[in-house]
């Protein structure tokens, strides 16, 4: 249990390091080429979630992470010996926290990926760790949750 624990730890410095890199160096605006077409660094301040989604409603995100901290908790003690499972919630527990503390502490979230080859949204650390952790709860229910299955 410990070693999920760590991992989202871990994951949660990362999201704050990069964070803090890309307000540090690159300005309010400013767009880094990582990769020519493919990927770039571009600092903005994002009040809602993707697509400008519920812009501005910071309320919406409290209540909505609160839950999501919960339902995690909760998933938590039905995990042991499912390490795909663990691996899973510790994600979205980085992500989820990630994000909580810029929204608790800035009333908005850092972001900073962009995807130059797709029309997609701006994003973070956090929001990659809850999409890498919604895939692999998904993966684990799928595949791997005999007990699931009938």
């Amino acid at each position: 249990m410990l070693i999920y624990l760590i991992i989202s730890v871990a994951l949660i410095a990362v999201d704050f390091a990069v964070k803090a890199w890309v307000v540090a160096n690159i300005p309010l605006g400013g767009i880094h080429e990582l990769i020519p077409g493919v990927i770039s660094l571009t600092h903005i301040r994002n009040t809602g979630a993707a697509w400008s989604m519920f812009e501005g409603q910071q309320w919406f995100f409290y209540i909505t992470t609160v839950i999501a901290l919960g339902v995690v908790a909760f998933l938590w003690r039905d995990s042991k010996h499912k390490p795909t499972y663990r691996l899973g919630l510790a994600f979205i527990l980085a992500g989820a926290i990630g994000n909580f503390i810029d929204r608790v502490s800035q009333q908005y979230v850092t972001d900073m990926f962009q995807l130059d080859f797709i029309n997609f949204p701006i994003f973070n650390v956090a929001d990659m760790c809850l999409t890498v952790g919604v895939i692999l709860v998904v993966v684990y229910m799928i595949f791997l949750d005999k007990e699931g299955k009938a």
